[in-house]
């Protein structure tokens, strides 16, 4: 049965925080799903690219997906209008099932208190705060960050976000995780080889 990952789609999102992790996680074998409020109704991208969501976000369960994905949007802080999204990255958290948030969705994690106990990380510190969360004390300074079932990063670090995930899922492990993350984020030539390298060639 192939492996599910859900991606969650509204108008504003943005396009470039989430196609490092979602391609990846399909070529590894994972079917990447589109969950939107309601099934079949177009949303927006920042590009102004249309997305048709395979799910509406009420059919959702954390039962059915290995990981919930939240990119940021615009939306997230200019109105409450995501704010189903984060009860159901807790209700994701509760089941055990990940939840890696990007960007703006960071905050609306924020707000529905799932970044209080939690190491985590975002654009910068001041803009969770903004918030009025009480996880202040565990905002960590870096590209991304990992804590049990949650993955958070900020909007410039799209490559560390999908190195989270992809590590978290298993879609690559150790060396090829690093040899990955060199390859897209430092553009290291040699990482190319050694992301390519089948088993036999890596054992030489």
């Amino acid at each position: 049965m192939p492996r599910t990952v859900h991606l969650a789609v509204y108008d504003t999102l943005a396009d470039w925080e989430t196609g490092h992790a979602t391609a990846w996680l399909a070529r590894a074998g994972f079917t990447i799903k589109t969950v939107g409020f309601v099934a079949d109704k177009p949303v927006t991208t920042i590009a102004g690219i249309r997305i048709v969501p395979d799910l509406a976000l009420a059919d959702l369960r954390p039962e059915d997906s290995e990981l919930l994905i939240l990119p940021g949007a615009d939306l997230w802080d200019t109105s409450d209008e995501l704010a189903p999204f984060a009860a159901e990255a807790r209700a994701f958290l509760d089941a055990k099932v990940p939840v890696a948030a990007i960007c703006g969705a960071t905050a609306g994690l924020a707000r529905e208190g799932l970044l209080d106990d939690r190491a985590h990380t975002s654009a910068v510190d001041f803009y969770l705060a903004a918030t009025g969360y009480a996880g202040a004390e565990r905002y960590v300074e870096t590209d991304a960050v990992t804590d049990g079932e949650l993955i958070t990063a900020g909007p410039t670090e799209p490559v560390a976000f999908a190195r989270e995930i992809l590590g978290k899922l298993g879609a690559f492990e150790g060396a090829k995780l690093d040899a990955w993350y060199r390859l897209f984020h430092d553009s290291d030539p040699a990482a190319f080889e050694e992301l390519n390298a089948t088993e036999g060639e890596e054992a030489q």
